[in-house]
């Protein structure tokens, strides 16, 4: 009997917080919180007309084409200027080399620029006439003062000088010889140009090579002193 009446009495609570609570949850569900704004559409982005995209990880405006940096043409003409005079510089300081080095080593590499850059330079010259474009028959008055000035030099004072000015001048040849073989727009210059390009850095590499042993040469020169 205890039983039941205990059982009648939780029924009767439990309706209690029914009857209680669905008003509550119904009133809930009618009234919209105050305190969060309705969902609206996103506002546009501003200061960015149609067809271009917002602003990038750098804070600047960046537009479709912007994903890759546009290449800046070549100035055939101008690098034909400069191929062609560096190109006889070669020739000249290979030939002085061959003349005023005391190492026989400089002496080959010498040889080897006159050889490769009178052909590099005949190469020029063709790939110009097709494309019709100037090619100097001259060095300018720059290029002549360093001729004039390792004239005046000679053994190990001018290994050193013309084997430093060698890694200096093929570096900087070698990066517009890139240019040109990438953004040339003369077909014939730019395969020249790609062309050229392995033996520049033949060059290069062997002048490297030289100033490292010459280096060495001298340090333990020194030291046995």
């Amino acid at each position: 009997m205890r039983r039941n009446s205990l059982f009648t009495l939780v029924l009767a609570g439990a309706s209690f917080c029914f009857v209680y609570t669905t008003p509550a949850i119904a009133q809930a569900q009618r009234t919209p919180d105050t305190g969060s704004p309705p969902m609206t559409e996103p506002p546009p982005r501003t200061g960015a007309p149609n067809g271009t995209m917002g602003p990038g990880q750098n804070g600047q405006m960046q537009t479709p084409g912007d994903t890759m940096p546009m290449a800046t043409k070549a100035d055939d003409q101008q690098f034909v200027k400069k191929a062609a005079v560096g190109g006889m510089l070669e020739v000249q300081l290979g030939k002085l080399a061959q003349e005023k080095a005391s190492s026989d080593a400089v002496k080959e590499y010498g040889k080897k620029l006159e050889q490769d850059h009178t052909k590099a330079n005949d190469l020029l010259k063709e790939a110009a006439a097709k494309d019709g474009l100037t090619v100097p028959d001259s060095l300018d008055s720059k290029h002549q003062k360093k001729i004039d000035k390792l004239s005046k030099l000679s053994g190990e004072a001018f290994d050193k000088a013309f084997i430093k000015d060698a890694v200096k001048d093929h570096e900087k040849d070698i990066s517009e010889f890139k240019n040109e073989a990438q953004h040339g727009t003369h077909a014939n210059i730019k395969n020249f140009a790609s062309e050229t390009l392995p033996v520049l850095e033949g060059h290069l590499s062997m002048a490297k090579s030289l100033k490292e042993s010459k280096g060495a040469s001298l340090t333990a020169e020194a030291n046995q002193h």
